[in-house]
This record gives C-alpha cells, sequence and structure tokens, in this order.
C-alpha cells in the first residue's frame, strides 16, 4: 500500500521514514519529496508498505504521531499500483 505522509520537518530524511514506518512493517521505499533546484524538502513524501494490512496499521498508528517536532499526515494515496 502507497502512504502519503505530509507536515514532515524540513530535517526528516528517507532514512527516517524507513525506521519509523519499519516498526509497523516491511518498508518497500521511502522517498521524501524533494524541490528540484534547491533539494530542499518540500515537508511530504511517500512511503510504499509491503502489504495493506501493514499500511492500514500504519495510517492507524502513526497519524497525528510526532516525528522530529511534527505531528505528522498519514493517509492512503489515490495512487494505485497496476
Amino acid at each position: 500500500m502507497k502512504l502519503f505522509v505530509s507536515n514532515l520537518s524540513f530535517n526528516t530524511d528517507n532514512e527516517d521514514l524507513f525506521r519509523i514506518f519499519g516498526v509497523i512493517g516491511l518498508v518497500a521505499s521511502a522517498t521524501i519529496i524533494r524541490d528540484k533546484f534547491t533539494n530542499r524538502s518540500r515537508g511530504f513524501g511517500f512511503v510504499q508498505m509491503d502489504n495493506n494490512e501493514a499500511g492500514l496499521l500504519a495510517i492507524q498508528q502513526l497519524h497525528n504521531t510526532q516525528l522530529k517536532g511534527q505531528s505528522i499526515v498519514v493517509k492512503r494515496t489515490n495512487i494505485y499500483k497496476s
């Protein structure tokens, strides 16, 4: 399941997302979206969980939790893999 993660601290990196979501289940990928000119974090990213159950559990357990001083938002994306 692909998750949208927003309200991230600009200091959050891919490894931080791997670590926090990895507590819930197997993470296939974790990517912070960066500005193409400055390479600065745009404050959101995507996490691909290995299965739907882990994705739903991540939403339930991580939405509105603190990561580097920010209350993060975790939602299911509207983008589905074929």
